[in-house]
């Protein structure tokens, strides 16, 4: 899957106040955490145990929730 995160200059827009919004866009569309994701090989045993804790972890937040 590739991402773009374009931010076009808006006028006499400063270079921070672009750098700002690029930032934001880069941080909502998840590139840099699926990068980091992606950045190790993590073996389908292990990837399985951290996915089955996660689910344990979310169905003990909506238990405590309700």
């Amino acid at each position: 899957m590739i991402y773009l995160a374009i931010v076009v200059a808006q006028g006499s827009e400063s270079f921070d106040s672009m750098l700002k919004r690029f930032n934001k866009k880069v941080q909502h569309a998840g590139i840099l955490s699926e990068a980091r994701r992606r950045a190790h090989h993590v073996k389908p045993p292990t990837r399985n145990k951290r996915k089955a804790a996660a689910k344990r972890r979310q169905a003990i937040k909506a238990a405590r929730r309700s």
